[in-house]
């Protein structure tokens, strides 16, 4: 028999919808594909000659499992500049990414039955992450009317004598929205009274699109900086998903034990990526600005749009690059005699009559919703919204 554990592990839904997509343009169909969870931008090239140099230096071998020096200083640096909380290099572990270092945290943190909250919508692999270090999530359903963002008295009923670990996700995938400093406080409060740890999961602050910017909870006081255990990386600011560079910043007594996890199942992650990332991090930021303003672009394109066509409704995202699309009345609308009912429903008749991909968020925690990414280009936005107009004008 094989593991029980993993054979409970769910196949991400995005990915295969990503990959349908890349399948229907290598057989020459016309889709537009809205699943993208990555910037569609190059890597900028000083980070890249980054790279090259430490390749021609032959810096090639293993480094410390945790991330060389270098690399964790210059994550020090960002987090006491730009979010005003102050770590060691020791409390700092370089990883595979951003999941990776969700994997590495709850591997630390969790013992089996602990429970980790999760308020939903959220990104689709936090429950399998969770499961798959012995947790249980328990999954809090946040209303469109707070825009989807769990309230304290929400947390209050969830919590049990298991609760062990709330999880943020600020700004969210697949909302765009973002905890303010406010809602922020009351969940510090409630995670230090309750003895519950916070993962901040923050991979995309530097995609914001308000005034106000995002703050990180570990900064808003020494009580929740001892709970917290910030999750962030490089992969969307710096448009270097392939290169595989996360990072976790916790106390030392957790980052230590994410170190041990990581030195016998990973080791070190990419050493020639480190260097990049060191480039990314401390380099000039005007790439990151350049890639925000674009998709601030598309943003407020697609908005407009979407809030124009008939039966569904979204709310403006604050950050990252996504629109959570509420079907509404589509629900209750049939095409081909089939009643769409589900975000399933309405994604696999999109494709077939249209070859539009969107991502039906029934793995979210909302089947009553779509995700559609803007970071693909403007013209193939355009193109596609006018495909979802024509079929939304389809249904009976």
């Amino acid at each position: 028999m094989l593991s029980t554990k993993a054979s409970e592990v769910k196949p991400s839904s995005t990915l295969a919808m990503t990959a349908k997509g890349k399948q229907m343009k290598a057989e020459g169909i016309d889709v537009v594909g809205f699943t993208a969870g990555q910037p569609d931008f190059d890597t900028p090239q000083h980070i890249k000659n980054a790279a090259i140099e430490a390749i021609n230096s032959g810096f090639t071998k293993y480094t410390p499992a945790a991330g060389i020096k270098e690399l964790k200083e210059a994550v020090c640096k960002k987090l006491l500049n730009e979010n005003n909380v102050a770590y060691q290099p020791s409390q700092i572990v370089i990883s595979n990414g951003a999941k990776h270092s969700l994997n590495n945290t709850f591997m630390a943190l969790l013992n089996p039955g602990d429970e980790v909250i999760i308020p939903a919508p959220y990104w689709l692999s936090y429950p399998q992450i969770v499961k798959m270090a012995d947790g249980v999530p328990v999954i809090v359903k946040a209303d469109k009317e707070n825009q989807y963002k769990v309230t304290i008295e929400q947390l209050n009923e969830a919590l049990t004598d298991k609760t062990k670990v709330i999880l943020l996700n600020t700004p969210s995938n697949p909302t765009g929205m973002f905890y303010t400093k406010k809602e922020l406080e009351a969940i510090a409060c409630f995670a230090v009274e309750n003895d519950c740890y916070v993962v901040s999961d923050e991979i995309y602050e530097h995609l914001v699109y308000t005034d106000e910017k995002p703050v990180s909870i570990a900064s808003l006081n020494d009580d929740i900086y001892k709970k917290t255990i910030i999750i962030n990386g490089v992969s969307k600011s710096y448009s270097m998903t392939g290169w595989r560079i996360g990072y976790a910043a916790a106390s030392e007594e957790i980052a230590k034990l994410m170190g041990n996890v990581q030195s016998h199942c990973t080791g070190n992650a990419n050493s020639i990526a480190q260097k990049a990332a060191v480039a990314a991090i401390s380099g000039d930021q005007a790439c990151v600005e350049e890639m925000r303003l674009a998709f601030d672009e598309r943003r407020q394109y697609m908005y407009e749009r979407i809030n124009k066509m008939p039966y569904v409704s979204a709310l403006e995202p604050q950050g990252a690059f996504y629109f959570f699309i509420d079907l509404g009345e589509v629900l209750s609308k049939s095409i081909k005699g089939e009643k769409i009912g589900t975000a399933d429903v309405f994604a696999k008749h999109l494709l077939q009559e249209k070859q539009v991909i969107a991502i039906p968020c029934n793995d979210f925690g909302f089947d009553t919703h779509i995700r559609l990414s803007y970071a693909i280009g403007l013209e193939d936005i355009k193109k596609g919204l006018d495909r979802i107009e024509a079929f939304i004008g389809l249904l009976k």
